[in-house]
């Protein structure tokens, strides 16, 4: 009898991961001189679900930001995790960008994901279960091929790997 691996795809990040790249943002942002008497900063909001950057003007925002997403690539979290579709809000002499995570994958995403291993993996089962998809096979290299296929395929949205048995 043929012993079936799994894994599981899901949209995530690693919050241990997330908020120590917050701290290390919210301590150079401290240290750069560029910054020092601004107003910039860095935190979460509430829940840990996205960050909030302040700052005096759009350039320093960006900047706020390049210096968050170079965290974030050091820590191996997808930059895709970001939602910056927001633009920065004017309130004051001061400048707020919102910036949310993502996270889960809706019915969408995952029958993209679902059709893509159908076309290039026909031996390897896809079944969607709530916010994640379990890919299932009999084989080991079956399932190492759709995590290749799935890490080189270009999707606006984050993927991680769960469960392999």
């Amino acid at each position: 009898m043929a012993k079936d691996f799994s894994f599981d795809v899901v949209s995530d990040y690693d919050v241990s991961e997330m908020t120590n790249a917050v701290d290390q943002a919210q301590r150079e942002l401290g240290q750069r001189y560029d910054f020092k008497g601004t107003a910039a900063k860095i935190e979460f909001t509430d829940a840990k679900a996205g960050v909030q950057i302040e700052g005096e003007t759009k350039n320093q925002l960006d900047a706020v930001m390049d210096m968050f997403q170079s965290k974030l690539i050091k820590r191996n979290i997808s930059l895709k995790v970001l939602d910056v579709s927001a633009d920065p809000v004017q309130g004051g002499k001061e400048m707020r960008w919102s910036v949310p995570f993502k996270k889960g994958l809706d019915q969408d995403k995952a029958k993209q994901i679902t059709k893509m291993i159908r076309d290039q993996y026909p031996k390897a089962k896809a079944q969607i279960q709530g916010d994640s998809v379990r890919v299932s096979s009999t084989s080991k290299d079956d399932l190492q091929g759709v995590m290749s296929a799935l890490k080189a395929a270009e999707f606006d949205f984050p993927l991680d790997f769960q469960n392999y048995r």
